[in-house]
């Protein structure tokens, strides 16, 4: 009988494929239908960055930016070289209308990952 986590009855091969499907919910535009899968994995598995990362992202693509913003923090605290999460922060940022720290992160990403879209976003001369 295969192992499970607790007593969900759900075998890590389970949460790989609840991340995967919950990647390809966000990419066909369903944020909250990704968000109830990575909920599970994340609830089995707390220290997947990787599975947080993405539930911040879906978090943010449906618009529930301070449960973004709190999930970016926490990948951060755990990479905090990490440039996309930087960048992604910072566009939270940008969007709660909190410009001063949305500029700090966008900074960071740029110098983290010297990326066009990083660097554009830094806006390094004002």
């Amino acid at each position: 009988m295969p192992e499970t986590s607790g007593s969900t009855g759900r075998t890590p091969e389970t949460h790989v494929i609840d991340f995967r499907a919950a990647e390809q919910l966000l990419a066909a535009r369903d944020p909250r239908g990704a968000v109830k899968l990575l909920d599970r994995v994340i609830a089995t598995h707390p220290e997947n960055t990787a599975a947080r990362l993405l539930r911040a992202r879906a978090f943010f693509a449906a618009a529930q930016l301070r449960p973004a913003e709190l999930e970016f923090q926490v990948v951060l605290e755990r990479e905090p070289d990490n440039a996309f999460a930087h960048f992604a922060l910072a566009r939270t940022y940008e969007r709660q209308g909190r410009p001063d720290q949305a500029k700090r992160h966008f900074r960071l990403a740029a110098a983290l990952d010297p990326k066009p879209e990083f660097l554009k976003a830094a806006n390094f001369d004002s």
